[in-house]
């Protein structure tokens, strides 16, 4: 469901809905950023190449999760250990990724669990392996979205 809503600074804010195939995993994202606006990015690692995932972030927005049963939740980390993709445990869907800072948590989220038709451009492919753990935890914190609720 995509909502259209106005905030304190009278900016317009899109409201987009996402969650896995069962619905135990769900969000909502607040961007300021059209669909044809995002920057759609297709990580290029083996685990995001195998779940087929186009994620987008806005650090001028908000993410707020919704997990009604905790148990349905499954963090999963690899590689770095830096980041918890958040995997329902029923159906297996990629929800988002996450990373908690000093700053706070930030998220990137998966596009394809967006359940309205998106006019969002093709995903870039991309490819992270050149980063140190420092400068890619410095870049998420500058780019990814800033969580409203901790998860």
């Amino acid at each position: 469901m995509r909502r259209i809503v106005e905030n304190k600074v009278s900016a317009t804010l899109h409201v987009f809905e996402g969650r896995c195939h069962c619905g135990a995993v769900g969000f909502t994202l607040r961007t300021s950023r059209e669909p044809a606006q995002w920057a759609v990015r297709a990580c290029q690692c083996g685990f995001c190449r195998g779940h087929g995932v186009r994620t987008t972030t806005d650090p001028d927005g908000s993410v707020t999760f919704r997990i009604p049963d905790a148990s349905k939740l499954k963090r999963y980390r690899f590689g770095t250990g830096s980041t918890d993709f958040l995997i329902c445990r029923d159906c297996g869907v990629y929800v988002a990724a996450l990373i908690s800072s000093g700053r706070g948590q930030f998220a990137t989220v998966n596009i394809n669990t967006i359940r309205e038709p998106l006019n969002a451009p093709a995903p870039e492919a991309v490819s992270y392996d050149e980063e140190s753990v420092e400068q890619r935890q410095a870049r998420r914190e500058r780019v990814w979205t800033p969580v409203a609720e901790a998860v």
